[in-house]
């Protein structure tokens, strides 16, 4: 029997450095949670909600971030990898004009915590991600998603009274091909295979594999891994996008330079960092 499911995606204030996301999770899902419900929330949003978010501008690149930069980059993603990838040209024209000084900088932090293989990949390396935060900020991947996604479940119970399943959603694509779930990124959960950095996205997009969002976490029942990537996926795409889908975007979106982007500008988008996901 396949599974239907409905999204309703809820709208907060934008979580800074700080915010105190258990309290503001309680409070956004009161009165539209049930139980057997699942409830999903942004890798990101928990990230940057806990401080776990670097500036990238005090960063000094090295020789091999910059070369990165000025020929991987501006040479082989535009005119071989992105192609073979199946990119959108308005991907490949943003690559063929990748900033040098930024994108250094960010290269350095992607060899730094998630090694060669990742910092190969043209953009989410090791699920490292500027969307959605200002200036020069990225966010890191969560590194106890598990125990983090347990703690938010337990808060529901204890305040709500219900009990649900609690899935934290990261926008990096697991493939998935008879059975077999991969993803570029690191730490998904059981039964995704994470392997190969960049070696993994150009294999799911050359071969045009089906892709959804990743689930990094699972706590309050046991699901199987597809429904896991299936939930992790319709809230994902019940969510938005924020101020954009990633850092052109985003200065698109406020008319300024890739770096420019304030938190009081960011205060301003429609944000929806949860999304209530039910089966019917």
């Amino acid at each position: 029997m396949v599974n239907k499911y409905k999204a309703v995606a809820v709208t907060t204030r934008y979580w800074k450095p700080g915010e105190d996301y258990l309290k503001q999770i309680v409070k956004a899902i009161e009165n539209k949670v049930e139980d057997g419900d699942f409830v999903t929330i942004s890798e990101k949003a928990i990230s940057t909600a806990m401080g776990n978010i670097l500036d990238e501008s005090v960063v000094q690149p090295g020789w091999f971030a910059r070369f990165l930069t000025k020929y991987w980059m501006r040479f082989v993603w535009p005119y071989i990898l992105g192609p073979l990838c199946h990119l959108r040209k308005r991907t490949i024209r943003r690559l063929r004009a990748y900033p040098i000084e930024e994108g250094s900088v960010h290269k350095e932090v992607a060899l730094e915590y998630g090694g060669f293989f990742q910092a190969l990949m043209h953009g989410s390396e090791s699920a490292i991600d500027g969307s959605n935060l200002p200036y020069s900020y990225v966010s890191l991947p969560l590194k106890n998603a598990q125990r983090i996604a347990q703690k938010i479940q337990r808060e529901i119970k204890s305040k709500l009274g219900k009990r649900v399943t609690v899935v934290i959603v990261d926008t990096d694509k697991t493939y998935s091909l008879k059975g077999l779930h991969f993803t570029p990124r690191p730490n998904p959960i059981k039964g995704i295979h994470s392997f190969g950095g960049f070696l993994a996205y150009v294999m799911g997009r050359f071969f045009k594999l089906e892709k959804r969002a990743t689930p990094v976490a699972v706590a309050g029942s046991q699901i199987t891994t597809e429904e896991a990537i299936e939930v992790a996926d319709i809230a994902n795409r019940s969510r938005g996008s924020g101020a954009g889908r990633t850092v052109w975007d985003m200065a698109e979106t406020f008319r300024v330079p890739l770096t420019g982007v304030t938190w009081e500008m960011l205060d301003k988008v429609k944000h929806q960092p949860i999304v209530i996901v039910s089966s019917f």
